[in-house]
């Protein structure tokens, strides 16, 4: 597209930006303000960007491995009778949820870079990977880390955490079936098209490289790693981007005063809350405003939402209810705004982004919602 050099949206634009200077400013100060900005984009780079990008290389390699010694294949005929009943997508798409609950996010799109993966998949299906794998990307460290919590706070963290991370694949189903039927609009596919793609002649061989058996493991595993490190590098952006505001947005002016640190913040957000406690108490069970900080944090970066958590509990803003909800939502959402548009660029399905980040927020909803009244009725049998 081409356009004017000057539009209307440059006004826009310029006006925003001086509105959200001015308010940011006048709260904390021009210099703290600025610090804060730039002490907390680089708190998250070293803390959390460069975390996933270790754990980016680290899944590519493995991917790498699977794919170059058949586990892609054998996974995709183990798994396939649960995995097409529950999300219509070949079998070989649960290795995509399992990599990406034990890693993060872009786990997925390690595995698509290999052919052998790619493969089994139909064209309308490659996009739906992006909500396949964030529905359940830092789910391992989110559940150790909650149940870490079980020494130091009373209740049941164990329980907790299983119930949310149940719910999760709810959600999960939500966002993956709801893409899918967008998908498939975009496709202009029948409502009765066979989701299993069939693979015949030379496509059911397995490419290989040349070389010995060491050889080939350590070649795979390399090359591997270098997708993961290109995944890392794309996601940076939205992580430092959004993460940074939205946490400037819900952290609350420290006690001695603004001094530029990072994770300081103007508490619109809490404030904000308050006023749709009507909704968020009968969805999420939440009983105080604060408790909103973490699911809006997860949108940019689940694992810097659960740095609020022990201050939550000591406060007194949530409780063992709330953690199960926090298990559920932060492992669907996992950081989605942060890393969807990157995921669907890398999947080469830029059109259907919008349609990719509805569908997700829905599910991580619904994962929210189901969490907490499970919660409930657990709690009323025992």
């Amino acid at each position: 597209m081409k356009k004017k050099p000057v539009t209307k949206e440059s006004y826009i634009i310029l006006i925003v930006f001086v509105i959200v200077f001015t308010v940011f400013s006048m709260e904390m100060g021009i210099a703290n303000f600025l610090n804060t900005m730039i002490n907390t984009s680089y708190y998250l780079l070293l803390n959390v960007a460069f975390w996933i990008m270790g754990v980016a290389v680290l899944t590519g390699a493995m991917a790498g491995i699977f794919s170059e010694f058949g586990v892609i294949a054998l996974m995709n005929i183990v798994l396939s009778p649960i995995i097409r009943f529950i999300y219509r997508l070949p079998g070989v798409a649960g290795i995509g949820a399992v990599s990406a609950y034990l890693s993060d996010n872009p786990a997925v799109i390690s595995l698509y870079k290999e052919k052998e993966f790619r493969k089994q998949f139909k064209g309308y299906q490659i996009p739906v990977l992006c909500n396949l794998g964030t529905s359940f990307g830092m789910g391992l460290v989110i559940a150790i880390y909650f149940m870490s919590l079980n020494n130091n706070y009373p209740g049941n963290f164990f329980l907790a955490t299983l119930i949310g991370a149940v719910a999760s694949i709810v959600g999960s189903i939500v966002s993956v079936r709801l893409l899918t039927y967008f998908s498939r609009k975009y496709y202009f596919l029948e409502k009765d098209h066979n989701p299993i793609k069939k693979v015949e002649g030379d496509e059911l061989l397995r490419e290989t490289r040349e070389g010995s058996f060491v050889n080939r493991l350590l070649e795979s595993s390399l090359d591997g790693g270098k997708n993961g490190v290109e995944i890392g590098l794309q996601i940076i952006p939205g992580i430092l981007i959004i993460s940074t505001f939205i946490i400037m947005l819900t952290n609350q002016e420290p006690l001695g005063g603004y001094t530029g640190a990072a994770l300081e913040g103007v508490g619109y957000l809490p404030q904000f809350g308050q006023y749709l406690m009507f909704i968020f108490k009968p969805l999420f069970g939440f009983t105080s405003p604060e408790a909103i900080a973490f699911p809006l944090i997860s949108l940019g970066s689940a694992g810097a939402a659960l740095g609020v958590v022990p201050e939550f509990l000591d406060k007194g803003y949530i409780g063992v209810k709330e953690i199960a909800v926090f298990t559920a939502i932060g492992t669907t959402w996992s950081g989605y705004l942060s890393t969807h548009v990157s995921m669907m660029d890398a999947l080469d399905s830029r059109p259907l982004t919008t349609k990719a980040i509805f569908a997700h927020t829905l599910g991580g909803l619904a994962s929210g919602v189901v969490a907490n009244y499970l919660y409930m009725f657990i709690m009323f049998i025992i």
